[in-house]
């Protein structure tokens, strides 16, 4: 069952998307979100994360600055996800994630996190400041804090021709947390799990990304 519910944060109520699997869980998992908001495609994440046998959890980390935000992917509401990301900052989004877990393991659920994009690199800051088992799908702007030790085991998804993430800063992230584990797509872009969208989407790097993913939860949550 999947539903709407409210989480008190540090920064106020927030709302999250949250996932139930049809039986016993497997433990539990933040999702977190791009630059457009918990849209259609993050809470389809969150309900496949529940298909296999997790609970999930997708806050919305716009709401301290601005609820219920949810976009698209053209040109001018990227703009706007950029406008509310940088308003959010790295700080409050941590905070949030942090009461989502909180959430989860209140429940007595082992909790990790997966994010995407700029959620890919809240997920790589919940893994050195709140200890979390941490999945970061394309996260363009995690090499200032590369230098944070992970606490928690870790694991890096990359698209080859993701030019927000050039080779350099894929390196830096295999020789700054040589612990984790660090997946290059050779043929998949920026966002290529996004199987909303034709122009980024790439199934056979989603599918065994997704793969690697769910093995990797399995072990970490166990």
């Amino acid at each position: 069952m999947s539903r709407w519910i409210d989480l008190n944060t540090p920064h106020g109520p927030v709302r999250a998307w949250r996932a139930d699997p049809p039986g016993p869980s497997r433990g539990g998992v933040v999702v977190l979100q791009e630059i457009f908001g918990v849209n259609p495609h993050i809470r389809s994440v969150a309900d496949r994360l529940a298909a296999a046998g997790f609970v999930a959890l997708a806050p919305s980390l716009f709401d301290p600055v601005e609820p219920g935000i949810e976009l698209g992917y053209g040109e001018t509401e990227a703009q706007r996800g950029v406008e509310l990301r940088n308003r959010v900052g790295f700080g409050r989004a941590v905070d949030v994630v942090e009461a989502a877990a909180n959430e989860l393991q209140a429940e007595g659920l082992r909790t990790g996190v997966v994010g995407f994009c700029w959620g890919g690199s809240v997920s790589f800051l919940a893994n050195t400041r709140l200890g979390l088992p941490a999945v970061s799908y394309y996260g363009a702007r995690s090499v200032p804090f590369l230098d944070e030790a992970a606490r928690a085991p870790l694991m890096f998804h990359f698209g080859a021709r993701d030019k927000s993430i050039p080779p350099g800063d894929i390196e830096l992230h295999r020789a700054k947390q040589p612990a984790a584990k660090v997946f290059v797509y050779e043929d998949a872009d920026h966002a290529f799990n996004r199987d909303v969208d034709n122009s980024h989407h790439h199934a056979a790097s989603a599918t065994l990304a997704w793969q690697r993913t769910l093995d990797f939860l399995a072990e970490s949550l166990r």
